[in-house]
């Protein structure tokens, strides 16, 4: 019933792919055809929603850095108590994922680097848990209210920015030069260059060179793809199962057949939002992981020190 009020047509990817809504194809407002960049509209849904989701990350950023600072001295020792829960919540997931995911990982420098990547963890989170509220159904029906022909979807903001494959490549190429930047600084220019060699000796430079430059580029790609793969996936299984009912009431036209399956579907679609509950928390938390894993690549390591600490410890037991 939901589905017939919004006036959508029966298509899953309908609630996943972007849609354009001033310049390119098929653009809400139609007069704008002809105003791209590039061959590509100025305007879309994921535009929308993702700065969105910026400006919420932020909001609850703030609310959380307020509640976790320290109170006024006449709050006494409770002034050292985190206030409200959202601060607990973030306060609880960024010291857990600092003290034991990111620190054994980055050692000294995950103080340098807690800050983007927890702004990572949480935005990409936003995103995810933004494309579960169903933003683009209500505003269907609004349009279906408002007059317009059924099977228009009128609609400026929702979705999942995180299924759109832009956008992660452009998180993921962040995370690229992040990294870069991380081994440049950590290992030098030569120690950097070196890195290409993979240990391997000089003579190797013809192979491993091309595969590690190869290997730089894959490694960000993976997680852009990756996280869009997954909620790509998610979102249109959950909106397959939401179309059986609707399905069935265009082939035999009976409400009752309509209800009973829009039951059973319904069911398994409730399971699956759960699941993509989940997935919304453990997608973010491997874009920021593996991009925490990257950067500690390129880092030094301490087996020079442990090498001269060797033999310092035989002659001490000597």
């Amino acid at each position: 019933m939901f589905l017939l009020a919004s006036g959508d047509e029966i298509n899953p990817l309908g609630h996943v792919l972007d849609q354009n809504l001033i310049g390119g194809d098929h653009a809400l407002w139609a007069d704008s055809a002809e105003w791209t960049v590039l061959g590509s509209p100025l305007l879309t849904i994921h535009m929308i929603t993702l700065v969105i989701a910026a400006v919420l990350t932020f909001w609850v950023m703030r609310i959380a850095a307020r509640g976790i600072a320290t109170g006024a001295e006449s709050e006494g020792n409770r002034r050292f108590l985190t206030r409200g829960r959202t601060a607990q919540l973030v306060e609880v997931i960024t010291v857990t994922l600092r003290d034991r995911m990111l620190q054994p990982l980055l050692g000294e420098a995950t103080d340098r680097y807690l800050p983007y990547l927890m702004s990572l963890f949480f935005f990409i989170l936003i995103n995810n848990l933004l494309g579960l509220v169903p933003l683009l159904d209500f505003q269907g029906i609004i349009g279906q209210l408002a007059g317009l022909e059924r099977g228009t979807h009128w609609a400026i903001l929702g979705g999942t920015a995180t299924g759109n494959l832009y956008i992660n490549a452009g998180l993921a190429l962040i995370a690229f030069l992040v990294i870069q930047a991380h081994g440049i600084k950590e290992l030098g220019i030569l120690g950097w260059l070196h890195h290409l060699l993979g240990g391997a000796p000089w003579w190797l430079f013809p192979i491993m060179v091309p595969v590690e430059l190869m290997g730089m580029i894959i490694k960000p790609c993976a997680l852009s793809i990756r996280l869009f793969a997954n909620m790509l996936a998610g979102h249109t299984l959950m909106a397959t199962l939401m179309l059986f009912g609707y399905m069935t009431y265009n082939g035999l036209h009976s409400y009752l057949a309509m209800g009973g399956v829009s039951i059973v579907s319904g069911a398994f679609a409730l399971a699956i939002y759960f699941l993509e509950l989940f997935v919304a928390f453990l997608q973010a938390f491997v874009f920021m992981f593996l991009t925490a894993v990257f950067i500690s690549q390129l880092s030094h390591h301490g087996e020079h020190d442990e090498e001269h600490e060797a033999p310092a410890e035989a002659a001490v037991s000597a």
